[in-house]
Parts: C-alpha cells; structure tokens; sequence
C-alpha cells in the first residue's frame, strides 16, 4: 500500500512518503523537491510541472497557474474577479456561474474547469511519487486549508479520481502542520499543557492554529509591485522578478531590480529598499493582527497562554511579518520545522495512520482552529478545537491519531406541516455546530407521509461570501404506508473529508424510540401531532400551523419490537459541484491527454536519439573509428549523416515516432559495422588472455607432480593435454589470419568465439582435473580380551 502525502500550492506542490526509517520529501526528475504547480498546454501535448514553468515564458496565455484560488468558487466571486486581473490567460463565465479555463491546444481553443486543471497537477505529482517508490500510488492524503467550502473540498476529490488517486483523508493544513510538529517530539509535559501557535503565511493565505500538546498573505506585495499587464510576457517576467526580490529582500536591507527584454527588447532597471517595500506592503502587514487576535480568542487563551510560536509557509521569512508576530506574543517566532515541507511531512503521516502498514498508538494534542475570510485574498484565521493522539511505538514513530474539527455551522432547511412549498412553512435545524468533530453522523427523525426536500446548507456565510446552499435533497417516493404515525429517521454524514451529505432515509413502522448507538437522533415533528400529519398527505395546510420542534432522544432502554424497516429514495443536488458523469468524462479526457503526452515524450526521445547519433557518430569517424571505416565506407556513411541532419532540420522537423525509429535503424545499418569493429579490437585483448592463461594453466597441472592430481589416471591427464593443445592451434590459425587482415575489415577472430573455446575448455579440463580423491575405507580394529580386561 502506498504512503503518499501531497501539499498542492499555488505556485509549488511538494509530495512526501512515509518509510519504515521515517518521512521522506521525494525528488522530482529535476531532482527539486518542490514542484511548479503549472500546467502550460502546447500545440500537441501538455508541460506540467517544471516543465510547465519552464514554457510559460514563452507561453504565458495558455500557461495555467494559481488552481488553488479558482476552484469551487463563482465567476462573481469578487475575490476571484480580483485575482483574474493578474493572470495572463483567459477565463470566462461558465453555464453554471462557475469559472472557464480557456487554452489553445492540438490546434484549437479547448475549455477545461479548475477541477480539470487540478488533476492534471495531482496526475504530475503522482507520477513523481510512482518513480520515487517505484510502485503505483493510488490511495493518499491531500493537505487542503482548513477554511475550503464544501464545494472546494468535492473539487479537490474530483480533481483527485481524475488524477486516479484515492485520498483516504483530505487533512486541513494546519493539521499536517502540527503532526509534522510533534512527529519527533519526545520533550512533551507530562502534566502540563505545551501550547504552540502555528502562523502559517503561504502565498495567497494566513492560517493561524493554536495547539496544545501533552504527553500519555503575502500575495498582495506581489501584486502591488506587479502593476504592470500590458501583455502576457512582461508580466510574467515583471512577477517572478519581483517574487526573486521579495525573497532577496527577507534576508538583505536593499536590493536592485534587474529585467532583461522586458518588453520592446528594452531592458528594465530598479532599485528597492526593505522599508520602501514595507511602506507598499503596509495595508497588507496591518490585517496580520485581526486573525491573531481572533485565534486567541476562539482558544480561550491570553498570549501569556502561549509558550511557543511556530511561523511556517513561503512568506514567514519577511522581517516585517516576524516583528509583528514578535511584537504580539512577546517571543521571537521560531523554525524548528522546514516551512515548505511541513504540510506534505504531516499529510504523508496521516496516511501512514490510515495504512495498515504502520501501527498507532495515541498521545492527546488538542488543536483550535477556526476560518474567516477577510485577510488579504483569503483566509484569516484558524481557531476551532481538534484533538491529535501522538506517541512512538518500538518499531517506528507513527503514533498519532487525528480527530478534526469541522470550521463551519451547518444547518437543514426544509418546509413545514404542509407539502404545498408555496403555503409550507420553511424550518431549520443546526445539525453540525461550528466544531463539530469529523467525521460524525447524526440521524434525524421526520414524520412524513409524502415526498419532500431538505437543504443542507451554511449557518452563517458573512464572512463566506458564497451562498448559503450547499446541497438539496429530495426524499421520496414513499412506499405503501400502513402506519398512522410513520418515522422516517434520515441519517447526515459529516465524512472525514469534510463533507456534508445525506447518506440514506429510512421509513419506519411502528414505535421504535431508541437510535443507533453512537448516532445522534434529532426527531423533527409536527407540534400539532396526527392532525397536522393528515394535513400534510392531503396537500392542505391547517390553519393556525406551528413550526416544527426539535426532540432529542434520550438514551432509554425501550421494549423490543420487531419494526418494519423500507429504505426510501435519496435524491441528491449539489450546486457547483460536478455530476458523476462528468467527472467520468474528466477521467476519461485525462487519460486521452495523458496517451497524447506520453506518445510525444516518446516522438522526442526518438527524434533525440536520431540527432544524438548523428552528432556522436561524426566525431568518432574523425577519431577513435578512423582506423576502422574504409576511406569509401566513411564517404558514404558521412554524406548520408549530412542528409538526415538536413532532413531534421526541415521537413523532419516534426515527423512521427515511426519515422524517426526507422531513419536511425537505417543509419545504424551503416553504422553498427563500424561499431562492431572497434568493440571487437579494444575487447579482444582481454578475452585472447583469458584463453591462453586457461590453456597454460591446465597444460602445466597434467604434467605437474603435484600429489593433489596423483589420483588422476594418465590417460584423463593426456586428454586435457590434447584438449589444450587443439585450442591452441585454433587460437593460432584464427590469430594469424586476424593480423593479416587491416582494422577496418570484418574480424575473423570474434571476441565472442574466443569466450566459448576458453569456457568449453575449462568444462572440459576442470571434470578431469578437478575429480575429487576417492576415499579409503578404514581397517577394522581388533582387541583382545585380555588387553580389555
């Protein structure tokens, strides 16, 4: 089984494996251990990763970058709308209200959803992790922001089924964070409370965590100095010039800004100090307090509460941000962890957890974290509570156990006493309370007679900005019902990806008051009772209808019935997210680009090894082939690698696969001789000296005295004699005809045949020389009994 972790970024992904030795950070084939999450589509094939980032420059409209922040969210998002202004490609409004992906590829405009473009980067990272373990990796865990909706968190499972993953957790970052924490903490209070606050400061983000342990957004500094977008590829190098600065800036008081072409083959020069760049960042650095303060105050915590401060993220080295958190908790910030491999160190953990092939043991951490959406371009702050079990068993050190908390209040919404949706009255219950821990399920129990609808949705979405819907349901048809008073008990899954659903509903007869154990009952009934029930199967509201009430059941030992149990159909609707259906297309899209992709890596490898053998065989025809190529073999062979450099250079620019495997076997017709002849003059040296040390070795020990051979017969001995000496004459004749003949002639002496006339004669030889002595019985002893007694 696989033990893969992935932390997919805005601009790099990362991708760690557990091992029985520990977690490791895998390598990708440039041998970074951070991966551009890009994807630039060319006229016949995809460049993801490294790649991508390396054709972007030059390919900037149709180079697709900053996946994080589109998915699962509206075209009107305004945040969205803010951060369309600095991409170079081209996204327009789809039939759903959600973002369309625009890029030019196989020679015409294609569309692809965000979820699309995700997997094609999961797809990357996988392949990387399948070449690392030289196995194939399908389950995994994905690290995503703990503030991700609903809608972004179906994103990124769908993006992984088209990517052929199966995340076995999607772990909320600030979680791997501080997994990645205390993996190797062994200095934990036995009493005492260890609180460590987590600032991670990514690349479009702020997420703030603070944890207790015991034993037993930095892109708006890029924008702002980004504000040129007059066409794709200034801006392009204008950004990473400036993200280079920004960093150069976190470890030096001043720094100059120097772009080559930037645009109109006019070179740009600049010159920025630290505070000059604090100033531009101002608005930014003044929003770093709110989430701090807010984290504090969900904890229930004061900063003297604090005992350490955790800073993570690619934006936790500006000094800036580091005084400001200093300057908040009274302690300088520290970095005992790698604050870019964290999140994929903690992500490949918790699927160490999950995988049968490590053992758990548990060691409490309990986390607060929570989401708000108001700092910089994204989230503000983490601050709900969920609990990690940590501990180190003798034989590895995967000892946690991760229980999450969910970041959002989620309510059902449904209609009233009457089925008529224009006179029902609208109810809704909280069923899953901000913090409530995931995964979770909680039955609830209707009384209905007829289909009906229920809407999963948010409590509270002021600090969202996305609607409240999530999800409809529509229950029903009902069977035949025979009971006065039927309970339908609908079960609500909080999943451990984060997920709310309507798993099933079932419709009972007869008088059941005890749940399922470990399931939470919330019965939804009529305050009016039967009559009110009669009201609803006729489609006539009553007049002076109450609203519904909610009953908890109480865990009382009720008489045993036999009840009678149907299930009852469960329509699902959610807003946004994409339909089984076309997330199989996506599959199967995937697929055909990933075939595309591959056949073209194979048409440029062989393209490569065409113009390779060229080239090299070139040189070696002027030099160490000179004595081995006749003068009309070398003329012949070096205009026919004339012509194919020609042919590649123009009409074999951009040929298929099979032609340029057919156009080196036909250069190594002529080449492969030459070749031939070389290898068999410089090996056969060795093997000549193999021969003749076996056949005087032999010769010497048949007519040797020495006693080990005594019990050889003479006429065995006098058969390796002949054996060695018809070998020498064959190595004579065929050297002396060898000699004879110039280098550049078919050899008469293969190194080859000599290896077989030294291996037939050391059989031959060693099953006569090499018998072993025959053994002597021993004499019986005899005793006289005089001599025993």
């Amino acid at each position: 089984m696989s033990v893969v972790g992935f932390d997919f970024g805005n601009e790099s992904s990362i991708v760690a494996v557990a091992r029985q030795r520990g977690i490791d950070v895998v390598l990708n084939d440039e041998s970074n251990r951070e991966t551009p999450s890009i994807v630039c589509f060319g006229e016949k094939q995809r460049f993801i990763g490294t790649a991508g980032a390396a054709s972007s420059t030059m390919n900037p409209k149709n180079s697709i970058s900053q996946i994080k922040r589109l998915i699962g969210r509206q075209f009107s998002d305004p945040e969205l709308q803010r951060d369309l202004k600095s991409l170079p490609f081209n996204v327009t409004e789809g039939p759903d209200g959600y973002p369309l992906i625009h890029a030019h590829y196989l020679g015409e405009i294609r569309t692809f959803t965000p979820t699309q473009v995700l997997g094609m980067v999961l797809s990357n990272l996988k392949s990387i992790a399948e070449k690392n373990l030289n196995a194939a990796v399908v389950d995994c865990c994905i690290g995503i922001p703990v503030y991700f909706t609903d809608l972004q968190r179906r994103a990124v499972l769908d993006a992984a089924i088209i990517a052929g993953l199966q995340p076995l957790h999607l772990i909320h970052e600030t979680t791997a964070t501080a997994l990645a924490y205390g993996i190797y903490k062994t200095d934990l209070p036995e009493n005492d409370q260890l609180n460590v606050a987590f600032v991670d400061i990514g690349h479009a983000s702020m997420q703030v965590c603070i944890v207790g342990f015991k034993r037993g957004n930095s892109r708006y500094w890029l924008i702002r100095l980004t504000a040129l977008w007059v066409n794709a590829k200034p801006s392009i190098r204008l950004r990473a010039a400036c993200e280079k600065l920004k960093k150069v800036l976190s470890a030096n008081p001043e720094v100059p800004l120097n772009i080559e072409c930037l645009m109109d083959e006019k070179d740009v020069k600049g010159f920025i100090k630290r505070e000059e760049f604090e100033q531009i960042s101002a608005p930014i650095l003044q929003r770093v307090k709110r989430p701090l303060e807010k984290a504090l105050a969900d904890a229930k915590l004061a900063v003297e509460d604090v005992h350490t401060v955790e800073v993570v993220g690619s934006a936790s080295r500006v000094p800036a941000m580091l005084k400001i958190l200093t300057e908040f908790f009274g302690k300088e910030p520290r970095r005992t962890m790698n604050s870019s491999e964290c999140v994929a160190r903690g992500c490949a953990l918790q699927c160490a957890i999950l995988s049968p092939t490590f053992k758990v043991r548990d060691f409490q951490v309990f986390f607060y974290q929570d989401t708000n959406h108001s700092f910089a371009v994204s989230v503000e702050c983490c601050s709900l509570c969920f609990s990690v079990s940590v501990v180190t068993s003798p034989t590895n050190l995967y000892g946690f156990k991760v229980n999450e908390s969910f970041p959002f209040s989620i309510s059902l919404l449904w209609k009233g006493s009457s089925s008529d949706s224009q006179n029902g009255v609208e109810q809704q219950q909280l069923i899953f309370p901000k913090g409530n821990s995931i995964p979770s399920v909680k039955a609830v129990t209707f009384y209905k007679r007829s289909s009906f609808s229920v809407d999963v949705q948010y409590s509270d979405v002021s600090d969202l900005q996305i609607p409240a819907k999530i999800s409809t349901y529509t229950i029903g048809p009902f069977p035949t019902i025979r009971s006065e008073r039927p309970k339908l008990k609908v079960k609500v899954r909080l999943n451990l990806h984060g997920i709310v659903s309507l798993e099933s509903a079932s419709l009972l007869e007869g008088e059941v008051e005890v749940s399922a154990k470990g399931d939470t009952d919330v019965k939804m009934q009529d305050a009016k009772g039967t009559a009110d029930v009669a009201a609803v199967e006729n489609g006539v509201p009553e007049s002076g209808d109450q609203p519904m009430k909610m009953e908890i059941d109480t865990k009382v030992e009720a008489p045993k019935q036999k009840v009678k149990k149907t299930n009852v159909p469960v329509a699902e609707l959610v807003y946004g997210a994409m339909l089984p259906a076309d997330v199989q297309k996506a599959v199967e899209k995937e697929f055909e680009m990933a075939l595309q992709d591959r056949v073209m890596e194979e048409t440029k490898d062989k393209k490569n090894a065409v113009e390779a053998y060229v080239y090299d065989m070139r040189n070696k025809l002027g030099d160490k082939y000179r004595d081995f190529v006749a003068a009309s073999e070398k003329e012949e062979l070096t205009a026919k690698l004339q012509e194919t450099e020609d042919w590649l250079y123009e009409d074999g620019e951009d040929e298929t696969k099979g032609i340029y495997v057919a156009k080196l076997e036909e250069l190594k017709k002529q080449g492969d001789p030459i070749e031939e002849r070389y290898k068999e003059y410089t090996e056969r040296g060795a093997v000549i000296d193999k021969l003749v040390y076996s056949i005087n070795s032999y010769r010497e020990a048949a007519m040797s005295n020495d006693p080990k051979f005594d019990h050889v017969e003479l006429a065995g001995k006098q058969k390796v004699l002949n054996e060695c000496a018809e070998a020498e004459a064959w190595f004579r004749q065929k050297k002396q005809q060898q000699d004879q003949l110039p280098k550049y002639a078919t050899p008469v002496l293969l190194s080859a045949d000599v290896s077989r006339k030294a291996e037939a004669l050391d059989r031959f030889c060693r099953s006569i020389l090499a018998k072993p002595k025959p053994t002597t019985p021993e004499s019986p002893s005899f005793h006289s009994p005089r001599n025993e007694a």
